[in-house]
């Protein structure tokens, strides 16, 4: 690939980029607001019934054939650990300031280098191990503990972020066997019923206004995964997933302007350490790759 046709890959990559961040913001803001009126077990109920239709549509274009799984029994523990992950990652939307929000789920690398490790046999290399120890440098640095009161909600929020872990970690070994179709289907097959059961004990009827912001929560999951996935075809994952750390301070201006939120630089500063952290372990890891393509190639 010339030097002109590489420019012109990371431009498009970074527009990808820009939809999944708008994605990210859009899910959060309509998580906010929704919460106002719903509990997180109904948000989480609408989100996966809006995502099962748009998927079943897309199954009956591709053919249901897709559907059909050889690891039913992976499917039902990747989406239970992601569905503990959604709900503490919206219960905090309604509690604590958005950029904190984004910030303690930039942890994610730490728990997924653990989750690989125990699950996948993957090794803990230098680098990931460097993006454990500056992840839990940024994580203390945000929630600094013992000098002002910690929310539970922050907690819920640090919970999700390693059940989110966990859930990426099984789907790379459930990418071995179904498709992503599939994999999307029996996310919001099983975790319908998981969202509907409890808050059916306190269930509220959405109002005609509240249906804008079910209808961003349910696509923006969508369209952010797909926007990535696509950005993650044009640029390397060391292009590509910095540009994510743009989530922090877009999603603490809208939290300034939108909620008058305080701007809190030390959130910053926090997942400024942890993004150092991914960056030196992305940097190694695509270090690797290359050295073994070019190994391959001789």
């Amino acid at each position: 690939m010339n030097y002109r046709n590489a420019a012109s890959s990371v431009v498009a990559a970074a527009l990808w980029m820009l939809g999944a961040l708008l994605s990210f913001m859009a899910m959060a803001v309509a998580g906010r607001e929704l919460s106002a009126q719903l509990n997180t077990f109904q948000i989480l109920f609408f989100r996966s019934l809006i995502g099962l239709s748009v998927v079943s549509l897309l199954l009956t274009v591709s053919g249901w054939g897709q559907a059909r799984t050889r690891v039913p029994g992976l499917q039902i523990v990747r989406n239970l650990a992601h569905f503990g992950g959604q709900f503490g990652w919206f219960y905090g939307l309604a509690f604590i300031p958005l950029a904190e929000v984004f910030a303690i789920e930039f942890t994610g690398p730490i728990w997924t280098a653990f989750w690989a490790a125990l699950l996948l046999g993957e090794r803990l290399t230098r680098p990931r191990l460097i993006t454990i120890l500056l992840g839990m440098v940024g994580l203390v640095i945000i929630l600094r503990p013992g000098l002002q009161g910690v929310h539970p909600a922050a907690f819920a929020v640090l919970a999700s972020a390693v059940g989110f872990a966990l859930a990426h970690t099984l789907t790379r070994r459930l990418a071995q066997n179904d498709t992503p179709l599939c994999i999307l289907f029996y996310m919001t097959l099983i975790q319908l019923p998981l969202g509907l059961v409890p808050s059916l004990t306190n269930w509220v009827t959405p109002t005609v206004t509240l249906w804008p912001w079910l209808l961003l929560v349910g696509f923006g999951a969508l369209t952010a995964h797909y926007c990535v996935t696509r950005a993650l075809l044009l640029a390397d994952v060391t292009v590509v997933m910095p540009m994510d750390f743009l989530r922090l301070p877009l999603i603490a201006i809208v939290g300034t302007l939108f909620y008058q939120e305080a701007f809190d630089p030390l959130v910053l500063l926090g997942a400024g350490v942890m993004l150092l952290g991914n960056w030196i372990n992305l940097s190694a890891e695509s270090r690797r790759l290359r050295a073994a393509a070019e190994h391959r190639s001789t």
